[in-house]
Protein backbone atom coordinates (compact mmCIF):
# COMPACT_ATOMS: atom_id res chain seq x y z
CA UNK A 1 0.00 0.00 0.00
CA UNK A 2 2.68 2.38 1.12
CA UNK A 3 4.76 1.88 -2.51
CA UNK A 4 1.16 2.02 -4.57
CA UNK A 5 0.80 5.86 -2.52
CA UNK A 6 4.46 6.40 -3.26
CA UNK A 7 3.90 5.79 -6.80
CA UNK A 8 0.79 7.95 -6.89
CA UNK A 9 2.43 10.94 -5.59
CA UNK A 10 5.31 10.70 -7.84
CA UNK A 11 3.24 9.94 -11.01
CA UNK A 12 1.09 13.65 -9.65
CA UNK A 13 4.47 15.52 -9.03
CA UNK A 14 5.94 15.06 -12.70
CA UNK A 15 2.44 15.40 -14.40
CA UNK A 16 2.53 19.08 -12.51
CA UNK A 17 5.79 19.53 -13.58
CA UNK A 18 5.11 18.69 -17.03
CA UNK A 19 2.38 21.16 -17.19
CA UNK A 20 3.21 24.70 -17.65
CA UNK A 21 2.50 27.57 -15.28
CA UNK A 22 -0.62 29.51 -16.74
CA UNK A 23 -0.33 33.28 -15.73
CA UNK A 24 -2.95 35.37 -17.21
CA UNK A 25 -3.11 39.57 -17.49
CA UNK A 26 -6.11 41.54 -17.82
CA UNK A 27 -4.92 45.68 -18.58
CA UNK A 28 -5.83 48.99 -17.49
CA UNK A 29 -6.70 51.78 -19.47
CA UNK A 30 -4.51 52.76 -21.99
CA UNK A 31 -3.84 49.25 -23.54
CA UNK A 32 -1.49 47.00 -23.26
CA UNK A 33 1.19 49.05 -25.88
CA UNK A 34 1.10 52.22 -24.25
CA UNK A 35 4.43 52.91 -24.06
CA UNK A 36 4.93 52.50 -19.93
CA UNK A 37 2.58 51.32 -17.37
CA UNK A 38 0.37 48.36 -19.18
CA UNK A 39 3.67 47.63 -21.34
CA UNK A 40 6.22 47.04 -18.57
CA UNK A 41 3.58 44.78 -16.73
CA UNK A 42 3.68 42.59 -20.50
CA UNK A 43 7.23 42.93 -20.44
CA UNK A 44 7.67 41.33 -17.18
CA UNK A 45 5.58 38.34 -18.28
CA UNK A 46 6.50 37.60 -21.66
CA UNK A 47 10.38 37.40 -19.59
CA UNK A 48 8.72 34.52 -17.56
CA UNK A 49 7.51 33.23 -20.47
CA UNK A 50 11.30 32.85 -21.64
CA UNK A 51 13.42 32.24 -18.83
CA UNK A 52 10.64 30.37 -17.00
CA UNK A 53 8.86 28.04 -19.38
CA UNK A 54 5.34 29.63 -18.21
CA UNK A 55 2.50 30.32 -20.27
CA UNK A 56 1.16 33.19 -20.73
CA UNK A 57 -2.12 34.99 -22.18
CA UNK A 58 -3.65 38.51 -21.85
CA UNK A 59 -6.89 40.39 -21.72
CA UNK A 60 -7.33 44.17 -23.35
CA UNK A 61 -10.57 45.50 -22.61
CA UNK A 62 -12.28 47.57 -25.08
CA UNK A 63 -14.63 49.49 -21.88
CA UNK A 64 -13.46 49.05 -18.23
CA UNK A 65 -16.79 47.22 -17.43
CA UNK A 66 -15.51 43.90 -19.30
CA UNK A 67 -12.43 43.41 -17.18
CA UNK A 68 -14.10 40.96 -14.71
CA UNK A 69 -15.01 38.47 -17.33
CA UNK A 70 -11.66 38.49 -18.94
CA UNK A 71 -10.18 38.02 -14.81
CA UNK A 72 -13.06 35.15 -14.36
CA UNK A 73 -12.30 33.17 -18.04
CA UNK A 74 -9.13 32.84 -16.51
CA UNK A 75 -10.05 32.02 -13.07
CA UNK A 76 -12.77 29.45 -14.80
CA UNK A 77 -9.73 27.91 -16.89
CA UNK A 78 -8.33 27.54 -13.41
CA UNK A 79 -4.90 29.65 -14.26
CA UNK A 80 -2.82 29.76 -12.17
CA UNK A 81 -1.93 33.10 -11.46
CA UNK A 82 -4.33 36.09 -12.65
CA UNK A 83 -3.14 39.28 -12.62
CA UNK A 84 -4.95 42.59 -12.70
CA UNK A 85 -2.81 46.23 -13.87
CA UNK A 86 -3.80 49.01 -12.67
CA UNK A 87 -5.72 50.41 -9.39
CA UNK A 88 -9.43 49.97 -11.32
CA UNK A 89 -8.95 46.61 -11.45
CA UNK A 90 -8.98 46.12 -7.67
CA UNK A 91 -12.79 45.39 -7.10
CA UNK A 92 -12.63 42.79 -10.27
CA UNK A 93 -9.12 40.90 -9.09
CA UNK A 94 -10.65 41.18 -5.29
CA UNK A 95 -14.39 39.60 -6.58
CA UNK A 96 -12.92 36.90 -8.92
CA UNK A 97 -10.33 36.00 -5.73
CA UNK A 98 -13.35 35.85 -3.42
CA UNK A 99 -14.72 33.28 -5.34
CA UNK A 100 -12.05 31.34 -6.47
CA UNK A 101 -9.96 31.05 -2.90
CA UNK A 102 -7.56 28.20 -3.72
CA UNK A 103 -5.95 30.56 -6.85
CA UNK A 104 -3.41 33.15 -6.76
CA UNK A 105 -4.27 36.56 -8.14
CA UNK A 106 -1.85 39.92 -8.64
CA UNK A 107 -2.51 43.17 -8.07
CA UNK A 108 -0.80 46.27 -9.81
CA UNK A 109 -0.87 49.82 -7.99
CA UNK A 110 -3.42 48.83 -5.13
CA UNK A 111 -4.40 46.99 -2.41
CA UNK A 112 -6.79 44.23 -2.26
CA UNK A 113 -8.01 43.03 1.06
CA UNK A 114 -8.26 39.01 0.07
CA UNK A 115 -5.25 37.05 1.32
CA UNK A 116 -5.03 35.10 -2.08
CA UNK A 117 -4.05 38.48 -3.70
CA UNK A 118 -0.58 39.66 -4.11
CA UNK A 119 -0.85 43.49 -3.96
CA UNK A 120 2.59 45.19 -5.69
CA UNK A 121 2.91 48.89 -4.97
CA UNK A 122 5.49 51.54 -5.98
CA UNK A 123 7.24 54.22 -4.00
CA UNK A 124 6.87 56.59 -6.81
CA UNK A 125 7.34 59.28 -5.09
CA UNK A 126 10.83 58.14 -4.92
CA UNK A 127 11.83 57.78 -8.16
CA UNK A 128 10.29 61.13 -9.08
CA UNK A 129 12.63 63.19 -6.92
CA UNK A 130 15.37 61.75 -8.87
CA UNK A 131 14.06 62.66 -12.05
CA UNK A 132 12.80 66.10 -9.94
CA UNK A 133 16.26 66.81 -9.08
CA UNK A 134 17.79 66.56 -12.41
CA UNK A 135 15.41 68.48 -13.65
CA UNK A 136 16.30 71.10 -10.90
CA UNK A 137 19.62 70.83 -12.10
CA UNK A 138 19.03 71.10 -15.56
CA UNK A 139 16.16 74.06 -16.43
CA UNK A 140 17.74 76.81 -17.87
CA UNK A 141 14.34 78.96 -16.97
CA UNK A 142 14.39 77.75 -13.34
CA UNK A 143 10.76 76.65 -14.34
CA UNK A 144 9.62 73.09 -14.61
CA UNK A 145 5.93 71.12 -15.66
CA UNK A 146 4.21 68.52 -14.19
CA UNK A 147 1.60 66.60 -15.70
CA UNK A 148 -0.69 64.24 -14.49
CA UNK A 149 -3.05 62.26 -15.53
CA UNK A 150 -6.09 61.09 -13.70
CA UNK A 151 -6.14 64.15 -10.46
CA UNK A 152 -6.07 60.89 -7.53
CA UNK A 153 -3.86 60.80 -4.78
CA UNK A 154 -1.64 57.82 -6.72
CA UNK A 155 -0.45 60.46 -9.13
CA UNK A 156 -0.22 62.65 -6.21
CA UNK A 157 2.87 60.82 -4.83
CA UNK A 158 4.34 61.27 -8.49
CA UNK A 159 4.07 64.92 -8.12
CA UNK A 160 5.33 65.65 -4.78
CA UNK A 161 8.76 63.39 -4.98
CA UNK A 162 8.91 65.23 -8.10
CA UNK A 163 8.53 68.83 -6.72
CA UNK A 164 10.63 67.97 -4.02
CA UNK A 165 13.25 66.75 -5.76
CA UNK A 166 13.50 70.09 -8.04
CA UNK A 167 13.48 72.32 -4.92
CA UNK A 168 16.68 70.15 -3.25
CA UNK A 169 18.21 70.86 -6.66
CA UNK A 170 17.67 74.20 -7.51
CA UNK A 171 15.56 75.90 -4.46
CA UNK A 172 14.87 79.18 -6.98
CA UNK A 173 12.89 76.76 -9.38
CA UNK A 174 9.35 76.21 -9.85
CA UNK A 175 6.99 73.60 -10.35
CA UNK A 176 3.71 74.23 -12.51
CA UNK A 177 1.34 71.14 -12.09
CA UNK A 178 -1.65 70.40 -13.67
CA UNK A 179 -4.35 67.17 -14.38
CA UNK A 180 -5.75 65.65 -17.71
CA UNK A 181 -8.87 64.95 -15.68
CA UNK A 182 -10.77 63.16 -13.12
CA UNK A 183 -12.14 60.21 -14.77
CA UNK A 184 -10.22 57.13 -16.53
CA UNK A 185 -10.50 58.95 -19.66
CA UNK A 186 -7.57 61.25 -18.71
CA UNK A 187 -4.98 58.17 -19.16
CA UNK A 188 -5.89 58.40 -22.88
CA UNK A 189 -6.42 62.16 -24.05
CA UNK A 190 -3.39 63.16 -25.28
CA UNK A 191 -4.78 66.32 -26.69
CA UNK A 192 -5.82 67.75 -23.40
CA UNK A 193 -2.18 67.01 -22.59
CA UNK A 194 -0.78 68.48 -25.15
CA UNK A 195 -2.89 71.91 -24.61
CA UNK A 196 -1.29 71.72 -20.93
CA UNK A 197 2.20 71.69 -22.34
CA UNK A 198 1.48 74.45 -24.32
CA UNK A 199 0.52 76.49 -21.62
CA UNK A 200 3.06 75.53 -19.67
CA UNK A 201 5.82 76.19 -22.08
CA UNK A 202 4.29 79.82 -22.40
CA UNK A 203 4.72 80.02 -18.63
CA UNK A 204 8.41 79.41 -19.07
CA UNK A 205 8.38 75.54 -18.46
CA UNK A 206 11.40 74.17 -20.31
CA UNK A 207 11.16 70.55 -18.91
CA UNK A 208 8.06 68.42 -18.16
CA UNK A 209 7.24 65.50 -16.51
CA UNK A 210 4.20 63.40 -17.57
CA UNK A 211 2.74 60.91 -15.22
CA UNK A 212 -0.36 60.23 -17.41
CA UNK A 213 -0.68 57.08 -19.33
CA UNK A 214 -0.77 57.65 -22.86
CA UNK A 215 -1.98 60.84 -22.71
CA UNK A 216 1.36 61.52 -21.78
CA UNK A 217 2.06 61.22 -25.78
CA UNK A 218 0.66 64.92 -26.11
CA UNK A 219 3.15 66.04 -24.01
CA UNK A 220 5.91 64.34 -26.09
CA UNK A 221 4.23 64.97 -29.03
CA UNK A 222 4.29 68.50 -28.34
CA UNK A 223 7.63 69.06 -27.39
CA UNK A 224 8.63 67.26 -30.87
CA UNK A 225 6.66 70.23 -32.94
CA UNK A 226 8.58 72.68 -30.72
CA UNK A 227 11.23 71.87 -29.72
CA UNK A 228 12.59 74.73 -27.92
CA UNK A 229 11.95 77.91 -26.07
CA UNK A 230 11.70 81.19 -26.77
CA UNK A 231 13.19 84.12 -24.43
CA UNK A 232 10.96 86.87 -23.84
CA UNK A 233 9.59 89.88 -21.50
CA UNK A 234 8.25 86.58 -19.46
CA UNK A 235 10.80 84.00 -20.42
CA UNK A 236 14.01 84.70 -18.45
CA UNK A 237 17.41 82.14 -18.66
CA UNK A 238 19.36 81.44 -16.26
CA UNK A 239 21.72 78.63 -17.56
CA UNK A 240 22.37 76.89 -20.78
CA UNK A 241 23.63 73.32 -19.82
CA UNK A 242 23.01 72.30 -23.67
CA UNK A 243 25.03 74.53 -25.52
CA UNK A 244 27.72 72.48 -26.35
CA UNK A 245 25.32 69.27 -27.29
CA UNK A 246 25.50 68.62 -31.08
CA UNK A 247 21.86 69.53 -32.39
CA UNK A 248 20.26 68.76 -35.85
CA UNK A 249 20.30 70.79 -38.67
CA UNK A 250 16.42 71.16 -38.10
CA UNK A 251 16.59 72.07 -34.77
CA UNK A 252 19.27 74.84 -35.36
CA UNK A 253 17.04 75.87 -38.11
CA UNK A 254 14.12 75.91 -36.13
CA UNK A 255 15.02 77.22 -32.96
CA UNK A 256 17.92 80.15 -33.81
CA UNK A 257 18.44 83.59 -31.46
CA UNK A 258 17.78 83.38 -28.27
CA UNK A 259 16.51 79.90 -27.62
CA UNK A 260 17.04 77.09 -25.11
CA UNK A 261 15.48 73.03 -25.88
CA UNK A 262 12.31 71.63 -24.19
CA UNK A 263 12.56 68.37 -22.66
CA UNK A 264 10.28 65.77 -21.53
CA UNK A 265 11.00 63.05 -18.80
CA UNK A 266 9.37 59.73 -19.61
CA UNK A 267 7.27 57.80 -16.96
CA UNK A 268 7.26 53.95 -15.95
CA UNK A 269 9.26 52.66 -18.36
CA UNK A 270 12.60 53.93 -20.18
CA UNK A 271 10.77 56.32 -22.96
CA UNK A 272 14.11 58.34 -23.41
CA UNK A 273 14.25 56.87 -27.06
CA UNK A 274 11.08 58.93 -27.95
CA UNK A 275 12.66 61.92 -27.61
CA UNK A 276 15.14 61.16 -30.48
CA UNK A 277 13.02 63.06 -33.04
CA UNK A 278 15.96 62.58 -36.03
CA UNK A 279 16.73 59.24 -35.23
CA UNK A 280 19.78 60.26 -34.91
CA UNK A 281 21.06 59.13 -30.97
CA UNK A 282 24.79 61.46 -31.93
CA UNK A 283 22.34 64.64 -31.67
CA UNK A 284 20.32 66.40 -29.03
CA UNK A 285 17.93 64.11 -27.60
CA UNK A 286 14.22 65.97 -26.16
CA UNK A 287 14.16 62.86 -23.66
CA UNK A 288 16.02 64.11 -20.46
CA UNK A 289 15.74 60.87 -18.77
CA UNK A 290 12.59 58.70 -17.41
CA UNK A 291 11.06 57.85 -14.52
CA UNK A 292 11.71 53.78 -14.19
CA UNK A 293 8.55 52.05 -12.33
CA UNK A 294 9.77 48.39 -12.86
CA UNK A 295 6.54 46.70 -12.85
CA UNK A 296 8.12 44.06 -15.49
CA UNK A 297 10.86 43.20 -11.90
CA UNK A 298 7.51 43.43 -9.70
CA UNK A 299 5.43 40.83 -12.20
CA UNK A 300 8.15 38.48 -13.04
CA UNK A 301 9.19 38.36 -9.36
CA UNK A 302 5.31 37.62 -8.64
CA UNK A 303 5.61 34.64 -11.46
CA UNK A 304 8.48 32.75 -10.09
CA UNK A 305 7.19 32.69 -6.59
CA UNK A 306 4.16 31.30 -8.30
CA UNK A 307 6.70 29.12 -10.03
CA UNK A 308 8.69 27.86 -6.81
CA UNK A 309 5.63 27.81 -4.64
CA UNK A 310 6.29 30.56 -2.20
CA UNK A 311 3.49 32.87 -3.50
CA UNK A 312 1.74 35.13 -0.92
CA UNK A 313 -0.99 37.18 -0.53
CA UNK A 314 -0.49 40.40 0.82
CA UNK A 315 1.06 43.87 0.25
CA UNK A 316 4.59 44.46 -1.36
CA UNK A 317 6.16 47.39 -1.69
CA UNK A 318 8.77 48.22 -4.44
CA UNK A 319 11.25 51.12 -3.62
CA UNK A 320 14.45 52.10 -5.05
CA UNK A 321 16.06 49.84 -2.75
CA UNK A 322 14.35 47.05 -4.03
CA UNK A 323 15.13 48.09 -7.66
CA UNK A 324 11.12 49.06 -8.31
CA UNK A 325 11.64 52.55 -9.40
CA UNK A 326 14.83 54.73 -10.48
CA UNK A 327 15.99 56.91 -13.33
CA UNK A 328 17.18 56.10 -17.30
CA UNK A 329 20.57 56.65 -18.40
CA UNK A 330 21.10 55.36 -22.16
CA UNK A 331 23.07 55.95 -25.24
CA UNK A 332 20.01 58.32 -26.04
CA UNK A 333 20.40 61.03 -22.74
CA UNK A 334 24.23 60.48 -21.95
CA UNK A 335 25.04 63.68 -23.79
CA UNK A 336 22.67 65.42 -21.69
CA UNK A 337 23.45 64.25 -18.40
CA UNK A 338 27.05 64.72 -17.09
CA UNK A 339 28.91 62.03 -14.96
CA UNK A 340 29.38 64.88 -12.50
CA UNK A 341 25.46 64.57 -12.14
CA UNK A 342 24.88 61.24 -11.98
CA UNK A 343 27.75 60.74 -9.00
CA UNK A 344 25.46 63.31 -7.49
CA UNK A 345 22.38 62.04 -8.27
CA UNK A 346 23.77 58.38 -6.74
CA UNK A 347 24.64 60.09 -4.04
CA UNK A 348 21.01 61.31 -2.76
CA UNK A 349 20.01 58.12 -4.08
CA UNK A 350 21.80 56.39 -1.38
CA UNK A 351 20.38 59.15 0.93
CA UNK A 352 16.71 58.08 0.40
CA UNK A 353 17.59 54.15 0.34
CA UNK A 354 19.13 54.59 3.72
CA UNK A 355 16.47 56.75 4.80
CA UNK A 356 18.55 60.22 5.70
CA UNK A 357 16.41 61.73 3.09
CA UNK A 358 13.18 61.55 3.67
CA UNK A 359 10.23 62.23 0.38
CA UNK A 360 7.55 63.24 1.10
CA UNK A 361 4.25 61.38 -1.04
CA UNK A 362 1.90 64.15 -0.66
Amino acid sequence: MKKVLTLALALTTTLAAAQSLRVGMAYDAGGKFDKSFNQSAYEGAVRATKNLGVQFKDFEPSDPSQVIQGIRSFAGEGFDLTIGVGFANNASISQVAKENPDLAFGLIDDVSKEKNVASLVFQEHEGSYLVGYLAGLNSSTNTVGFVGGMDIPLIHKFEAGYTAGVKAANPKAKVIAQYVGTTPDAWNNPGKAKEIAASMRAKGADIIFAAAGASGNGVIDYIKQTQCIKGSNTVKFYSNNFAKVAKSAAYQKACAGNTRPMFFIGVDSNQNYLGDFDKNPKTMNHGLTSMLKRVDNAVYALINDVKSGKFKGGERRFGLKENGVGYAMDTYNSALISNAQVQRLEAVKAKIISGAIKVPSK
